[in-house]
């Protein structure tokens, strides 16, 4: 039985690396009928894969659509996972991150990636969707206490709604309680420091690394 343990996880670990999402699924399901618990599924197995896909990423063996695919057959495996975690009353994350696509946009790869990637690091992910408007992204925070923002942007015309959020943290009186995180493909350091904004998401694997420094974990 632990042979057959060890190999499930394997499998699962390659399913993720590889975006198999059907497999992620299957494999997921397999573990927890064998008596593996879902926060160690989670910890041992989701998480060391979606790091292995940073590192593939990083020494540009991986690109953008393979990011994609781990992300989604993350996602696949976590949609197992988390009714059981809940019904089990396991303890919740120890912070909430809040992302959406900004007001105009409605791409989401990216804020996608950045959510199943903060997921497998421990966050608590609540995924706006897309086209979301500044006052959604602040009754959010307020409404789940978030420490962190994520707010993509595709387009440079969109840019500007980051700015927009940013704006409304600030008359809420929020800016000071949260992490804000830029990203998207047009935006830069520069912008993210204009705007006000703490954290630049060139891409998600490093912009967790560092929101969770500067929540004291790294």
């Amino acid at each position: 039985m632990a042979g057959d343990v060890g190999e499930l996880r394997e499998k699962l670990f390659q399913a993720v690396v590889e975006g198999d999402e059907a497999a992620a699924e299957e494999y997921t399901r397999r573990l927890v009928e064998r008596g593996l618990g879902p926060r160690e599924i989670v910890s041992e197995v989701l998480v060391p894969a979606m790091r292995r896909v940073g590192e593939l990423y990083e020494k540009g063996e991986y690109f953008i659509p393979e990011l994609v695919m781990s992300a989604e057959a993350f996602r696949r495996s976590m949609e197992v996972l988390r009714p059981l975690i809940r019904g089990q009353g396991e303890s919740p994350a120890r912070w909430v991150a809040v992302f959406g696509t900004v007001r105009g946009d409605i791409h989401e790869l990216g804020k996608n990636l950045a959510a199943a990637v903060f997921e497998a690091e421990g966050f608590h992910v609540v995924d706006l969707g897309v086209d979301v408007p500044p006052e959604k992204f602040a009754e959010a925070v307020e409404k789940y206490n978030a420490r962190v923002v994520g707010m993509s942007a595709l387009m440079t015309t969109t840019m500007l709604e980051q700015r927009n959020v940013i704006e409304e943290l600030k008359k809420r009186g929020l800016r000071d309680k949260v992490i804000v995180i830029a990203g998207g493909a047009p935006v830069t350091e520069e912008w993210v420091r204009e705007i006000g904004a703490d954290v630049w998401g060139r891409d998600a694997f490093e912009a967790v690394k560092i929101v969770k420094r500067m929540l004291g974990e790294g």
